[in-house]
């Protein structure tokens, strides 16, 4: 299966080229579209060195920070200007999400429409994390499921990889919300759709290097998603 994957960036000049070389290792036909929101630390000028080593890699640079939504819907855009491309791989750019599980993952799209990379399935699990944190994550994802009916057990996961045609219905109708509230959306989308979704069980790793991007701003958004959500 002819695979890209879409990683959105913003001052990750510490992680990227690890994760493209991992990636590359686990998938040597991988394709990458980088997308990049002029990070001030140089993350692009680093993809841009390894395009001489991995062609494969598109790196779509925009005019500023303009949220990770818009940043995925234009990755979409991007990746399937290739008709041959089959699926799009949705991961970050932390090394929270583990290369060598890609090949599993599309192995396992043969059976279905979107595999989603769950945390919170048997098997799956979070390593690095505080207590507190853990409890807060679980807890919202129950207080996402409880709102809006989702079946999902891991409903904020970035770790999924979805068939052409379901990237296609999401750039037809797109998903409006900016933050990481717009992984919730995707998956309320597809749970819509009836589409079929397999989860299957990752070891999520909390970032050693770098900066996490979560903010108030988007913590408030991912509270009031699943009750807009509810209402579509």
């Amino acid at each position: 299966m002819r695979v890209t994957c879409v990683i959105p960036t913003y001052n990750e000049r510490l992680n990227i080229e690890t994760l493209v070389v991992a990636l590359k290792s686990a998938v040597p036909d991988l394709s990458l579209v980088i997308v990049d929101d002029q990070s001030p630390d140089g993350t692009a000028e680093v993809v841009r060195r390894m395009q001489s080593e991995y062609p494969c890699i598109d790196l779509l640079v925009r005019s500023g920070k303009l949220g990770f939504g818009s940043a995925y819907l234009e990755g979409f855009q991007r990746a399937l200007r290739d008709p041959l491309v089959e699926a799009v791989l949705m991961m970050d750019a932390d090394l929270s999400h583990d290369p060598a599980v890609v090949p599993s993952l599309i192995e396992r799209l043969a059976d279905c429409d979107v595999v989603i990379g769950s945390r919170y399935v048997k098997n799956g699990r979070v390593e690095g994390w505080p207590a507190h944190r853990r409890l807060l994550s679980q807890f919202g994802n129950l207080y996402v499921r409880t709102i809006t009916r989702m079946h999902f057990r891991d409903c904020t996961a970035g770790f999924m990889l979805l068939r052409r045609p379901v990237v296609e219905k999401l750039l037809a109708s797109p998903p409006e919300m900016t933050g990481y509230a717009f992984l919730m959306e995707v998956k309320h989308k597809v749970w819509t759709w009836k589409l079929c979704v397999f989860e299957f069980p990752v070891v999520f790793r909390d970032r050693m290097r770098g900066q996490s991007k979560i903010s108030t701003g988007i913590i408030h958004e991912g509270i009031l998603a699943p009750w807009i959500l509810r209402k579509q």
